[in-house]
């Protein structure tokens, strides 16, 4: 791991400005949000109720904690989606039988040499290119040497001082951010500058029993980039958004599923506080074991409470490694941290520098649309607001289902709201995702025109969906038809509508005299009438002409 680590912020979520942190927890105790751990001694530090303090984030959201600057910094490792490991042909796959794809390359057998992965270096700088990165004309391979058992050579093959790509930055989403503070974003729009990107090998997997420890030699060699961001990210709440549009991106461009519970994707945290008055930056902590985005988020609110804590004790802090465990929501320390100049980093001799400059005009032409790039066509050309938009780029698949639905511009809005309200809801209420819809996104479109067409209502459209959903198979215009959803006679609805009007004498005096919302009352009684049969909205309008 290499490069810049950090983001300068004045994070203060929870503290107001001068507030030591001691006041503010006593003070914020009283009004339940922290609460002190039964198990733990009672000079422990308490805990954060992020939903309690979630009404607090909004105002402001930025505060000094304690009067110190919050320094944060991600270290990504992204596994890249290749058939074949980075210096061998050993396959990738996930869940094999334990060290079963290797050979003596990964295994850092004597005597084996490495033949490099080309699609792997070709993704790395296509994964550049969509984040703005600038590849220099050359890039060579470093050994980075250590010794610990899940790396059998005892140096790692990686890049030190010419990496693939420099520079470039991810932006923020704003549904990549907690939905608590998603209406309330500090930076709206941000976008996190890199320092760099850079391949390398990944290591083995490592499981520790009670007596024992495991390793499995799988995942040894894997194609591995490093994405390092700049000091530019301000809060836990920016972190947790910058990997998850990170994620967003790097899937949307096909280089990697981005999984962490598979290991495809894990990240290291730094942190360090200093004074407001003080330029340099403190003394980082580096958090390891981060098995998911939340965890993130969880151990940096945490660490930050620690570090201050142990500043306004006057207890300096040591460049340290620290361990997350999320079962006591605490960090614990694990060694004091290693400096770039400890890994002893040489020239790798067994390969040869890479020549970027035909890889980079191949990969330029397959730079594909980007989040916020396909969330602003689908505002432009389907007439959907931005939040939206948003929902339905958010997943690759959902916008590709989108598009795939909406093959009528026109009624693309109609369709927006069909799969943001009625489709993502039975998802979430039978617990299934896009990739297993049941609805082909026809579907959603014959609904939308049935109900455009007036043979039948909103409200009798949704029951349809819920038929469908259970019958994917059938049509929409098959299953209203067997419900008895048909349009009501013209005739027939226009003698209601006369007959509504008569009898509400009342109700129509007040709407003539300015009163429109009356004509929601009157639409009911319609609807009612024709056991909705009725198109509401064409029952309003000729309520209104018959009125007026």
């Amino acid at each position: 791991m290499t490069g810049n680590y950090g983001a300068k912020s004045t994070i203060g979520n929870l503290c107001h400005v001068g507030q030591k942190t001691s006041d503010f927890y006593k003070n914020a105790t009283k009004i339940g949000m922290v609460t002190q751990d039964p198990k733990s001694s009672v000079d422990a530090p308490p805990k954060i109720s992020l939903f309690a303090v979630a009404p607090f984030l909004c105002a402001p959201l930025i505060m000094p904690i304690s009067d110190y600057i919050v320094t944060i910094g991600l270290e990504v490792h992204c596994q890249i989606k290749s058939e074949s490991k980075m210096f061998c042909a050993c396959a990738t796959s996930f869940g094999e039988e334990p060290n079963s794809n290797v050979c003596p390359v990964c295994l850092g057998l004597p005597g084996a040499l490495p033949v490099l992965n080309k699609h792997a270096i070709e993704q790395s700088i296509l994964a550049g290119m969509m984040l703005g990165c600038v590849t220099p004309d050359i890039s060579k391979w470093d050994r980075k040497n250590y010794f610990y058992p899940d790396m059998p050579k005892n140096f790692q093959l990686t890049q030190f001082d010419l990496p693939l790509c420099i520079g470039g930055g991810v932006p923020l989403y704003d549904l990549a951010y907690p939905k608590e503070i998603q209406k309330c974003i500090p930076n709206p729009e941000k976008v996190v500058k890199l320092t760099r990107i850079h391949l390398e090998e990944d290591v083995a997997k490592s499981t520790h029993h009670s007596t024992n420890s495991t390793i499995d030699f799988n995942r040894a060699g894997t194609p591995l980039m490093e994405i390092v961001s700049d000091p530019d990210i301000d809060t836990p709440e920016e972190a947790f958004a910058y990997l998850k549009s990170l994620q967003q991106i790097l899937i949307y461009g096909g280089i990697s599923d981005a999984d962490m519970e598979k290991g495809q994707m894990r990240c290291d945290v730094n942190v360090s506080l200093r004074p407001h008055d003080q330029i340099e930056l403190g003394e980082k902590v580096e958090l390891k074991n981060l098995n998911s985005i939340s965890a993130v988020r969880a151990s940096l609110h945490y660490e930050i409470e620690r570090q201050a804590e142990e500043l306004d004790a006057k207890i300096a802090q040591i460049q340290s490694t620290r361990r997350w465990d999320a079962n006591i929501g605490e960090t614990q320390m694990m060694r004091t941290k290693e400096d770039a100049h400890d890994y002893r980093y040489f020239p790798e001799p067994d390969l040869l520098p890479i020549n970027t400059a035909s890889m980079v005009n191949k990969m330029r032409s397959q730079v594909p649309e980007l989040p916020h790039e396909k969330r602003q066509r689908f505002e432009d050309i389907y007439s959907i607001n931005s939040y939206d938009a948003g929902v339905l780029t958010s997943d690759q698949k959902l916008a590709d289902y989108f598009e795939n639905a909406a093959t009528e511009p026109k009624l693309g809005k109609k369709v927006a709201n069909w799969i943001t309200n009625s489709l993502l809801a039975k998802q979430n209420e039978t617990n299934t995702t896009i990739s297993d819809c049941p609805l082909a996104p026809s579907a959603i479109l014959d609904l939308v025109q049935l109900v455009e067409a007036g043979t039948i209502s909103n409200n009798q459209a949704r029951e349809v969906f819920n038929i469908l959903w259970e019958k994917p198979n059938s049509k929409a215009a098959n299953i209203a038809k067997e419900m008895g959803f048909e349009p009501a006679d013209n005739d027939t609805i226009e003698e209601i509508i006369n007959e509504v009007i008569s009898t509400n004498p009342d109700k129509v005096s007040e709407i003539r005299n300015g009163n429109e919302k009356l004509l929601n009352f009157l639409t009911g009684q319609v609807m009612k009438a024709s056991r909705g049969k009725a198109n509401p909205k064409m029952v309003t309008d000729n309520l209104r002409k018959k009125i007026f």
